[in-house]
């Protein structure tokens, strides 16, 4: 306790210091007057309007005159340069060229003194603005910035927390700025009012409509039909910049890009799509694909077509089919009306342009086979079990291997060996659907028919399952069964065969669903619904199976796989069924009219370059 103590005493003696006499003081250099320091500045000045209306040039030009005359009255400051940035927001510094040349200047040594009139004429954003102040401050020669407004100088020690304020109050600024903006928008796009930028084949009258420009609309129309006709994006260009068309700036350079934005644009189709796409930050002002982020507007008929609804989705579904490889002239779906696979629609499986609506018109489009209905009367001999109460277990639930089985991915297809031992080992098949009864039809196919699908190849002397691509059908498929697009689905098979035409129907209602752990969680089915997991996936099933085992013992063999099947008198699985056409589409102009079109347009626009 002693020793304890004696250190205390020590240690207060000896922060009782020594007489002051003793210490000679060296004072530090008084820290920098900005204004008065007799020491050579280089001065940069910075100086920003936000937008490129010619009435902001006014601003601009008095922000540059006046500090000119601030640099002038300092006879130690030598103006660098006046960085100047107009039209350029001041949330992003991207796109800020004249700032960012100041900042190297900086770090190159060429400045010592920035001057901005505000910390919003700067940065509305805190991080930047913050951010570059510290960086500044910390090198060499750390370089100041004064704010003539808040008469900020940013290497006081006490700037820092009264710049990030003021800072902070600019980007909210902005911040509500944005949301009114969006408000307005929205509020106009609500009423009909649109936003309509220069469009080639388009003025503006009195009344900010549109109306056809003809001198223009000659070049459109060429795009359009020589889309239709064939000729890629890249053709087309350059065939315009070979007859000096000009874009809507007037240049005669066309890339294949501005052809696609004018073959996607609906609004040449007489529509206005509003918000196509949306600005998710503010402060980056990137603006991103709507993709439902926020709501759209469509009006139909909103001004004077140059092309017709028809020509016009064909393009799109003729773009949307590109990439797939798949360049000839519109197809059809093909329904069958009669048979056992009435109400089913052949899949097209290198034509994206088909969508869900599509699958459900074209069977409401034609007189299918009525179906059979099964209302059995059960009669009991004597000796015989009652089992009306009892089912019959999904397969499901039992070993499936060596059971016809196909498994879906939103990308491909694969079906199981038993499924190709049925067809006698048949590399080609065609997939049916019904999207009203949510079932999947296969049967034999041959390699030569378009709608064919490679589903089992040769290895080693055997057959074998083969992927099947389906990036360009499947998307639609998951939409027709509102399946989740992240998971795959595996469904069990049954197979039927009479009159040596063999079918597989897969009934998609009974689809097992094959997810990642991480997504178990997600609805409809979840992980307490599974029985069972395979290495890092869950095998799920369907809730409504909660219920019941399966089916009842004496109906399942007419369980909804055998709709339209049993006892209809015709089978007739080889129907090719009957053609169908959007309506829209049917009207689309055939090749000799776009051919004489693509002629048309071409002397017109020669005759208008001749006569100018």
């Amino acid at each position: 306790m002693e020793k304890k103590e004696s250190k205390k005493e020590q240690i207060r003696k000896r922060y009782q210091g020594i007489d002051q006499d003793e210490i000679d003081v060296i004072p530090a250099i008084p820290e920098d007057d900005v204004f008065e320091a007799d020491k050579e500045k280089r001065v940069a000045v910075y100086v920003r309007v936000s937008t490129g209306d010619p009435r902001q040039t006014s601003s601009y030009e008095l922000q540059k005159n006046h500090y000119s005359d601030v640099v002038s009255r300092h006879p130690n400051w030598s103006l660098v340069k006046i960085y100047a940035d107009e039209g350029i927001t001041g949330t992003s510094l991207n796109h800020r060229d004249a700032f960012n040349e100041m900042i190297r200047d900086c770090y190159d040594g060429k400045i010592d003194l920035i001057i901005a009139k505000s910390v919003s004429r700067f940065a509305r954003n805190v991080m930047d603005c913050v951010g570059y102040v510290r960086q500044l401050a910390q090198l060499p020669s750390p370089i100041g910035i004064f704010f003539e407004a808040e008469n900020i100088y940013t290497l006081d020690k006490d700037s820092e927390l009264i710049l990030t304020i003021i800072s902070a109050l600019a980007q909210e600024e902005s911040h509500n700025k944005s949301e009114s903006m969006n408000a307005s928008i929205e509020m106009r796009f609500r009423r009909g009012i649109f936003l309509t930028p220069p469009l080639l084949g388009y003025d503006l009258d009195e009344n900010g409509e549109l109306t056809i420009n003809e001198k223009e609309a000659s070049v459109v129309r060429l795009i359009f039909f020589m889309y239709l006709y064939g000729f890629t994006c890249a053709q087309i260009a350059k065939t315009l910049t070979n007859l000096a068309c000009k874009t809507k700036p007037g240049n005669t350079e066309w890339a294949p890009g501005s052809v696609l934005g004018i073959l996607r644009n609906e609004r040449y189709c007489g529509d206005v799509l509003a918000r196509k796409t949306w600005t998710p930050n503010y402060l980056d002002h990137k603006s991103k694909k709507n993709r439902r982020n926020r709501n759209q507007y469509r009006t139909y008929d909103h001004h004077d077509a140059i092309i017709s609804r028809a020509d016009f989705i064909a393009v799109q579904q003729f773009i949307d089919n590109a990439k797939y490889g798949d360049n000839r002239f519109l197809p059809e779906l093909k329904v069958v009306n009669q048979g056992a696979l009435s109400g089913f629609v052949m899949v097209h499986p290198r034509w994206a342009g088909f969508k869900a609506k599509d699958y459900f018109a074209a069977v409401a489009s034609v007189q299918i086979d009525e179906e059979y209905e099964f209302n059995p009367e059960i009669e009991l001999n004597d000796g015989e079990f009652d089992l009306r109460n009892y089912e019959i277990a999904r397969s499901q639930f039992f070993n499936i291997s060596g059971k016809p089985f196909m498994t879906i991915s939103n990308r491909e297809i694969m079906f199981s060996d038993k499924c190709i031992h049925k067809f006698d080992e048949n590399q080609y098949i065609d997939i049916l659907i019904s999207p009203n009864k949510r079932l999947i039809a296969v049967r034999p196919s041959d390699k030569g028919k378009k709608n064919a699908l490679r589903w089992a190849k040769y290895k080693d002397g055997d057959i074998v399952p083969r992927k099947i691509s389906g990036v360009a059908f499947l998307g639609t498929i998951y939409e027709i069964l509102g399946w989740n697009l992240v998971w795959n689905y595996r469904i069990q098979g049954t197979y039927y065969s009479r009159d040596d035409l063999p079918v597989l129907i897969f009934d998609m209602s009974d689809a097992e669903v094959i997810m990642r752990e991480s997504d178990s969680d997600q609805q409809p089915v979840n992980k307490e619904n599974s029985l069972s997991t395979t290495g890092k996936s869950v095998i799920a099933y369907p809730t409504e199976w909660i219920h019941d085992f399966g089916y009842n013992f004496y109906t399942h063999a007419q369980v909804k796989e055998l709709e339209g099947y049993a006892k209809t008198g015709k089978w007739d699985t080889d129907s090719e069924g009957i053609g169908y056409k959007d309506s829209a589409v049917s009207e689309m102009s055939d090749k000799n009219e776009i051919k004489e079109n693509i002629t048309n347009a071409i002397d017109e626009i020669e005759k208008r370059k001749n006569d100018e």
